[in-house]
């Protein structure tokens, strides 16, 4: 029998488990009920200003009776007719978490040490462990949270989602390798900038901006010399804000001149900026961050963000959206292709929904 009662965050004790979900403003399930605590998770609680949560003891007497069991049954019979997993994503366990966390912010705090490439290297075998423990080729941005720092979060979001891709894209397991590397340190020229400009709580002036935008080959200028990295992974360090049209920075390098590695740091880096909130900006959803990506052919390698759209799943097979014809729906079915039009099936018609591949369904949108 489980039984629940409430504990105050500064009570709270490893080993714990929360019988509540904690979710953020957008409905993303954070930490799940039944989920054992650490000190990590309490840590971050605090960090949330959560006060207390419920804390389960003991066991469910049966199982739950399935939310699907409410549904009519054509419903059901089409859901289970048409449901097809999505694509392993890959996921962090909280140790894992914390030892990225810890080393994240060790690298951007000890740029000059002795200790940096071999910091870097563990991170990314960390990395390279969790995708390929799962054979994973997705994904979830809200579940690779590490730390409630911006940059060291950022850099943990851009070197998973960059390696997602180049594996989706078929790269030799070496080049996934060095490309988490380089998206972990993608950033570190930043180290490198004044803090009153990089912890700015406002827009950047003009003058503030152009010296941000130095961050580039400082970051190459910390890699360039140590001989643990290879050529390619400074030079994505160096060329991670230039665009294919040549409007980019440090120096305007065109489609031709920007290697690939950098080719895919860039996606992931615009995308995990557009869905970060920021003290001087509101965070764009999902959707509209990929429909911006999707309109960035001029600035954007083409490939790379193939690559970034089979790997991103917004609505996740199981989850409940709602249609612009006003029906509730269960997503049962993402395409690879088409990650703004899975099909789905309606909770009240049992209608299947091919938004992808059915003209019918050509005037439906997700809400």
């Amino acid at each position: 029998m489980i039984k629940r009662y409430f504990v105050r965050t500064n009570s709270l004790k490893e080993g714990m488990r929360i019988g509540q979900n904690i979710k953020d403003r957008m409905d993303r399930t954070l930490i799940a009920r039944g989920t054992p605590l650490d000190a990590y998770l309490i840590e971050g609680l605090a960090k949330r200003g959560v006060n207390g949560v419920y804390i389960q003891e003991g066991e469910e007497d049966e199982e739950p009776q399935k939310p699907d069991m409410n549904l009519p049954p054509i419903v059901r019979h089409n859901i289970e007719k048409a449901r097809v997993d999505d694509p392993v994503k890959v996921r962090l366990s909280e140790s894992v978490k914390k030892r990225v966390s810890e080393g994240i912010q060790y690298l951007y705090n000890n740029s000059d040490s002795s200790e940096f490439a071999n910091t870097s290297t563990k991170i990314t075998n960390d990395l390279m462990k969790a995708i390929d423990d799962n054979e994973a080729l997705a994904v979830d941005i809200s579940a690779l949270k590490t730390s409630d720092e911006y940059t060291f979060k950022h850099s943990v979001d851009v070197a998973t989602m960059s390696m997602i891709i180049a594996k989706r894209l078929g790269m030799p397991q070496k080049d996934v390798y060095n490309i988490g590397i380089a998206g972990l340190l993608h950033d570190m020229g930043k180290s490198k900038i004044p803090l009153e400009i990089l912890n700015k709580p406002a827009r950047l002036s003009d003058e503030e901006f152009a010296v941000m935008k130095q961050h580039s080959e400082l970051g190459y200028g910390i890699l360039k010399n140590k001989d643990e990295f290879t050529d390619a992974i400074s030079i994505a360090v160096l060329q991670h804000h230039e665009k294919m049209n040549g409007r980019g920075y440090p120096f305007g390098c065109t489609s031709d001149k920007i290697i690939p590695y950098a080719k895919i740091l860039s996606v992931a880096d615009v995308y995990d900026a557009l869905v970060t909130e920021r003290p001087y900006k509101k965070s764009f959803s999902q959707r509209t961050a990929v429909e911006m990506i999707m309109s960035m052919t001029d600035e954007l390698d083409i490939n790379a963000m193939r690559g970034f759209l089979q790997t991103i799943i917004l609505y996740p097979v199981d989850s409940t959206v709602t249609l612009s014809n006003g029906e509730e729906a269960r997503v049962v079915e993402n395409k690879s292709n088409s990650v703004l039009r899975p099909t789905v099936v309606g909770l009240e018609s049992g209608t299947v929904y091919n938004l992808a591949e059915d003209v019918n369904c050509a005037n439906i949108i997700i809400q």
